[in-house]
């Protein structure tokens, strides 16, 4: 088998006569160096994307990766002798050519493909959340405004209805909390608040709560010396492309801020597999893409690979393109300006072969076939070589609904995340806050509800009743002091990382 430590068998290179030239592979060394699998629909990229994963995950190395039509469930069982299959190692010498399965954990937003996966608001942050949404500017300053709040008073943002519970509490003293953090406008919390029902109605309030994600749950290696590959269904999230590009961005910065800092290790610690790739930057704000080029640019030095699988290699900003080391090139089509023009973007981006011309080649690969130049030597990128992709180990396709829920049943994460867990948080405070505010301002209608510190009419007379925050009994006294101890301790640990994310 041409197989070699610290290597992962991609394919065989054919000389423009057809005979085979050499073995190429994908050096172990270099996988922490990320990675671009392009190619128009049916080209193959889907094959690619399983046969890297099952080359990572049997070197010992972690993979996460989306499952958008369901075919790479099939990793999860041993593939089957089929006459394309067979014919395709033997033309490339996989001799002997052995199937195997590949331990699998299964992950899904809505639960039912999978395991639950849930983020917290305060985990997502003010910038994610705003792409979420599709915030204008100005709302996205009061979602940042509403998490300084939410910090500073100890309030824990865990759902949707935390989120909608401060924001109400926003707007109902716009006026009194402007002052201190900058103009709170009314229309745009209610803005947010509609975008809000919009995202329930999308099946996000599935997404967001507890338990939430635990890195190290996608980092496992099994018994058997295999990295566990995590499959993420999302089949049913395509239908909401930008929850989908902002769960896998999400995922991203948590990686990078929870791990620390390993250099260039001799294989890396997880590789994370973003297919439809386009889907991140579709009309994504210049800060977004500034701050997804610095993760993707930082993330290397923690051991972490990311592969951008997409059409197009127009759809992934020239900035991220240009740190991705590890190339595969399926046929693209060339019938419009544009794909002329991705045409043209993919070849300039290869080292040369005198052979061919990269740029005629790219047009009529076959399917299963492609450009490959991987990372070599020093780091430095190998002469692009015409590549038979080998057939991979598992299934190709996808499992059946008995199948998954036997792999889901005997998962390591097994009833980990499968119940919800409905903690004490803003909601729950704020709620209990209004009650007791209303119980000690009955008989002054109007008066509203506030947290400690803000409210009330300071310029009222004391002896015109039991107004606003004028002046503090006992049970206010505790709480001020209570929000303020939980403040100060909670906000020594809350630090916002480069997307705005909580870092635990």
């Amino acid at each position: 088998m041409p197989q070699q430590d610290g290597q992962i068998f991609v394919g065989a290179s054919r000389h423009p006569d057809e005979s085979i030239n050499k073995d190429e592979f994908l050096t172990l060394k270099f996988g922490n160096r990320h990675g671009l699998v392009t190619g128009a629909t049916g080209t193959g990229k889907t094959v690619t994307l399983q046969v890297l994963a099952e080359g990572f995950s049997k070197a010992g190395v972690p993979v996460f990766c989306a499952d958008i039509k369901g075919d790479l469930s099939g990793i999860a069982v041993k593939g089957e002798a089929k006459d394309f299959l067979l014919k395709r190692a033997e033309e490339i010498g996989l001799s002997p050519y052995e199937f195997d399965q590949f331990p699998v954990i299964f992950w899904d937003l809505y639960g039912e493909k999978g395991h639950r996966v849930r983020a917290t608001i305060a985990e997502m942050g003010p910038l994610l959340l705003a792409r979420l949404m599709d915030a204008s500017e100005a709302q996205e300053g009061v979602l940042n405004i509403a998490f300084k709040i939410a910090d500073e008073n100890g309030l824990a943002l865990l759902d949707l209805k935390d989120l909608q519970a401060l924001l109400n509490y926003m707007g109902d003293n716009a006026s009194e909390l402007s002052s201190k953090y900058g103009l709170i406008s009314k229309s745009s919390v209610g803005s947010i608040q509609r975008a809000m029902l919009v995202l329930e109605q999308q099946g996000a309030e599935n997404f967001f709560g507890e338990p939430a994600l635990k890195i190290s749950d996608i980092m496992r290696v099994s018994n058997d010396g295999y990295g566990q590959v995590s499959v993420l269904a999302a089949d049913k999230l395509m239908m909401n492309p930008r929850l989908y590009a902002t769960f896998l961005l999400w995922l991203l910065s948590e990686l990078f801020e929870e791990l620390p800092e390993v250099g260039d290790p001799e294989k890396p610690r997880l590789v994370f597999f973003f297919d439809e790739a386009h889907l991140l930057f579709n009309d994504a704000p210049k800060v977004l893409i500034e701050r997804v080029e610095q993760v993707v640019r930082l993330i290397r030095s923690k051991g972490v690979g990311v592969y951008f699988v997409t059409q197009n290699p127009l759809d992934v900003p020239e900035t991220v393109l240009a740190q991705l080391g590890n190339r595969v090139q399926h046929a693209l089509r060339a019938y419009t300006p544009r794909e002329q023009k991705a045409v043209q973007t993919a070849a300039s981006t290869f080292r040369p072969n005198p052979a061919f011309d990269c740029a005629e080649v790219i047009t009529t690969l076959g399917t299963g076939e492609a450009l490959v130049s991987m990372l070599e030597g020093k780091g430095a990128p190998s002469i692009v070589e015409r590549t038979l992709i080998r057939p991979p180990a598992g299934r190709i396709g996808p499992l059946n609904d008995t199948e998954r829920q036997a792999v889901m049943h005997a998962s390591p994460v097994a009833g980990i995340y499968d119940q919800t867990i409905d903690r004490e948080s803003a909601y729950e405070i704020l709620t209990e806050r209004a009650r007791k505010a209303s119980e000690q301002q009955s008989g002054n209608a109007g008066d509203g509800w506030t947290l400690p510190g803000f409210g009330g009419d300071s310029n009222k007379p004391a002896g015109r009743g039991r107004s606003g925050y004028q002046r503090e009994t006992i049970m206010e006294a505790a709480l001020k002091s209570v929000a303020r101890t939980v403040a100060t301790q909670v906000g020594r640990a809350i630090v916002r990382g480069i997307l705005g994310s909580f870092k635990r």
